[in-house]
C-alpha cells in the first residue's frame, strides 16, 4: 500500500520540503527556470558499473529523522528516505505504475473468486539470511489493524478484506480472509475480500499491503512496544538491497550490502544518508559535500552552474495544501466526526482564507518559479484522472470579501466577528524547515488581516515537523487550519488521505456525499475506466468548492548528481516504493 512517500502508504512531507523550499534573492526569470527544469533526464546516463565506492546522500531537513523503520509503522517522508537503501516493496512495476512480475513476489488477481494471490519468490531473504514467507507477508496486516500498534495507515479500504474489520475491532484472534495455502513457511497468501477493485492492478492502490515484516524477529515483541523497540529503531530487518549497518539516531544511517539479497551483489560497498541544514543545502552541493542531494529550488541560481554534476529531475506526485480542522478522531468509533460548531466550519469563511492567499507571487518571489500554483487535488501526473477545469482559488481580495460579508463576519473595528457578533480569532499552524519559511508566513498572515481576519501564529511560532504533526494528528485545540504536503501515492485512489474511517484525513470532514464519491472511485462500475476518470472530476469539483483541504502549490524537484554515479533514476520502473533502486547505483567504469 502506498501514499505519499512514505510510499509504501501515506507519508507526509513538510510544506518545506516541497512547495516552500525557499531562501535566497527572489527570482529572475522564472520561467526560463521552469523551462530549464523541463529540459532535465529523469535519469544518469547509463555507463558500465565498477563494483565498490561509497556514496553520500543529504537529506535536507532542519528537525532530527524518527527513524521508524517499519512501513506499517511510518509516516514521514524523511523515514521513508533513510530506509530506502534497504526497505523494497513485493512488486515492480512499469511506467504507469501497473504491478509487473519482476519485483519480490508476483500478485495474480481473480475478479469472480474475489482473490489476490501474492507469492513471494524463492530466494528472496532477510538480512539474516532468512527466507522470506507466507506469514511474514501476513503480518503486517495485524500490525495495522491491531489497535496497540497506533498505526496511522489503517482505513476502511483495507477493511474489503474479509475479518479483517473483525481484527481490527477485537471480535477475532485472526484475520480470517487471509489464507496461507501451504502454511506459514510457505510463500503465498490468497486474500479474499467483499468486492474487487479497478485500483487493484496498480501500485499504491490502498487494497492490500506492499511490503512485508519479518515476523520471526517481531514475533515477540508485543503490538504496543512495536514502535519504540529495538527491532524497529536500531536494527530492522529488510530484503533489500542494503542491510543497516550504523545509526546514529536522527542523524545519519550507514547501508552496507545486504549478502543475500534476491538480485544479487549491489554495485557499493556503501550508503550514507547523512540529516543536513536546507541553509546550507547549496553550499554543499557546490562543494561536492554529498554525491546526491536535492536542489532547494530558491536556491537553484547558486547552483546551477555547479560543475560534474548531473541535474536529474521530475515533477513528483505531491503537493503542499490548507487544510481546515472542521472535526475530531473519535478512537473508539475508528472514525472522523465533524463538529457543526468548528470555527471554520462555515464554508464561506474557508473560501475566503483560501482567496486571500497570493500563491504565485510567493513561488514566483522565494521559488525561482521552480514551484507552482495548482487548483485541484490530482496533479497533472495522474493524466486524464487530473480535471483541468477545476477553478481553484486565485489570488481575489474582493471576492474575499464580498464571501465574508455575505455570510455576516461584519467588521467590527479593524476585525471581523462571527456571524453570531462573538470575537473570532483564528490559528493557523505551519512548520520551520526552510530559510524563508518565516516570511512567507507572515506575508500569509498579512493577506488574511486584510479582509479583516484575526488570524494568529498557533504557539506565536512556526512549529518543527514532528511536534507539528503530533499536534495535527491529535487535533490540537490551538489548530484551526493547517499548512502541510502530502507525496502521493501512485494509484490516485484517495480514501487513504480523506476517508471517513482515515486517522490520515486530518481535517476530520467527513460528509456523506464525499464518502460516496470515494467509495464510487474504486466500484464494480469503474472497472470502466471512462466511467472511473467521471468519478475522479466530479470529486475534484465537489472538493474545490467545499474548500475543507485547499490545494497550494508543487514543485519541480531536481536532484545533484555525482556525474561519476550511474544507475540513477526518477522513473516509475527503475524505482520501487517510490525509491531509487539503489541495487543498480553505482559508479562508472
Amino acid at each position: 500500500m502506498k501514499l505519499s512517500k512514505v510510499l509504501g502508504s501515506v507519508g507526509v512531507v513538510s510544506a518545506a520540503a516541497l512547495a516552500l523550499v525557499a531562501c535566497g534573492k527572489s527570482g529572475q526569470n522564472n520561467n526560463s527556470n521552469a523551462k530549464e527544469a523541463k529540459k532535465f533526464p529523469t535519469a544518469t546516463p547509463k555507463k558500465a558499473t565498477k563494483q565498490g565506492g561509497t556514496v553520500t546522500v543529504a537529506l535536507e531537513t532542519d528537525t532530527p529523522f524518527t527513524g521508524i523503520f517499519s512501513d506499517e509503522l511510518s509516516t514521514s517522508a524523511y523515514d521513508s528516505s533513510v530506509a530506502a537503501p534497504g526497505e523494497e516493496s513485493l512488486f515492480d512495476t512499469d511506467d504507469q505504475y501497473k504491478i509487473n512480475d519482476k519485483g519480490a513476489a508476483t500478485m495474480k488477481l481473480d475478479r469472480k473468486a474475489k482473490t489476490v494471490t501474492i507469492t513471494v519468490k524463492k530466494g528472496v531473504k532477510w538480512s539474516d539470511g532468512k527466507q522470506v514467507n507466507a506469514k511474514d507477508l501476513e503480518y503486517p496486516y495485524e500490525i495495522l489493524a491491531n489497535k496497540k500498534t497506533q498505526a496511522q495507515r489503517y482505513d476502511s479500504t483495507l477493511e474489503d478484506i474479509e475479518g479483517m474489520k473483525e481484527y481490527h475491532e477485537g471480535k477475532a484472534k485472526t484475520i480470517s480472509g487471509i489464507e496461507m495455502p501451504d502454511g506459514e513457511n510457505g510463500r503465498t497468501i490468497v486474500i479474499h475480500f467483499k468486492q474487487m477493485k479497478p485500483s487493484m492492478y496498480f501500485s499504491g492502490n490502498g487494497c492490500f499491503w506492499e511490503s512485508a515484516a519479518p515476523y520471526h524477529y517481531l514475533k515477540d515483541v508485543p503490538f504496543n512496544k512495536l514502535q519504540s523497540c529495538d527491532q524497529i529503531r536500531k536494527k530492522p530487518l529488510y530484503f533489500g538491497p542494503f542491510k543497516l549497518d550504523k545509526l546514529v539516531r536522527g542523524q545519519s544511517v550507514t547501508w552496507v550490502p545486504n549478502k543475500y539479497y534476491w538480485r544479487g551483489k549491489p554495485k557499493l560497498n556503501k550508503v550514507v544518508i547523512q540529516v543536513v541544514s536546507p541553509n546550507s543545502a547549496s553550499q554543499a552541493i557546490k562543494s561536492h559535500k554529498f554525491d546526491i542531494a536535492s536542489v532547494i529550488n530558491s536556491q537553484w541560481q547558486q547552483v546551477k552552474n555547479t560543475k560534474n554534476v548531473n541535474w536529474v529531475a521530475q515533477v513528483p506526485l505531491a503537493y503542499s495544501y490548507l487544510g481546515f480542522k472542521v472535526g475530531k478522531f473519535d478512537a473508539k468509533a475508528g472514525k472522523n466526526v465533524m463538529n457543526k460548531d468548528s470555527k471554520v466550519a462555515n464554508k464561506s469563511l474557508r473560501q475566503a482564507i483560501a482567496y486571500a492567499m497570493n500563491v504565485d507571487a510567493v513561488n514566483k518571489r522565494y521559488t525561482q518559479g521552480l514551484s507552482f500554483h495548482i487548483k485541484t487535488l490530482i496533479p497533472e501526473g495522474f493524466g486524464a484522472y487530473h480535471d483541468s477545469s477545476v477553478k481553484g482559488y486565485d489570488y481575489n481580495l474582493k471576492k474575499a470579501n464580498q464571501l465574508l460579508d455575505k455570510a455576516g463576519y461584519k467588521k467590527k473595528g479593524k476585525w471581523r466577528v462571527q456571524p453570531n457578533g462573538k470575537p473570532l480569532v483564528l490559528h493557523f499552524a505551519t512548520m520551520s524547515g526552510s530559510p524563508n519559511a518565516e516570511a512567507i508566513a507572515q506575508n500569509y498572515l498579512q493577506q488574511w488581516h486584510k479582509i479583516g481576519l484575526n488570524v494568529k501564529l498557533t504557539g506565536g511560532r512556526l512549529m518543527e515537523f514532528n511536534s507539528f504533526y503530533d499536534k495535527v494528528q491529535n487535533d490540537s485545540k490551538d489548530i484551526d487550519f493547517f499548512q502541510a504536503g502530502w507525496q502521493l501515492a501512485s494509484e490516485p485512489s484517495q480514501g487513504s488521505m480523506y476517508g471517513e474511517t482515515s486517522p490520515m484525513n486530518y481535517e476530520r470532514f467527513a460528509t456523506p456525499e464525499n464518502n460516496k464519491l470515494l467509495e464510487e472511485m474504486n466500484s464494480q462500475k469503474s472497472f470502466d475506466t471512462k466511467y472511473r476518470v467521471k468519478v475522479f472530476h466530479e470529486w475534484q469539483q465537489y472538493m474545490n468548492d467545499q474548500a475543507f483541504v485547499v490545494p497550494l502549490s508543487n514543485s519541480y524537484s531536481i536532484n545533484a548528481v555525482n556525474s561519476k554515479l550511474t544507475g540513477y533514476s526518477t522513473k516509475p520502473s527503475q524505482n520501487n516504493n517510490g525509491h531509487q533502486l539503489w541495487y543498480q547505483v553505482g559508479y562508472a567504469k
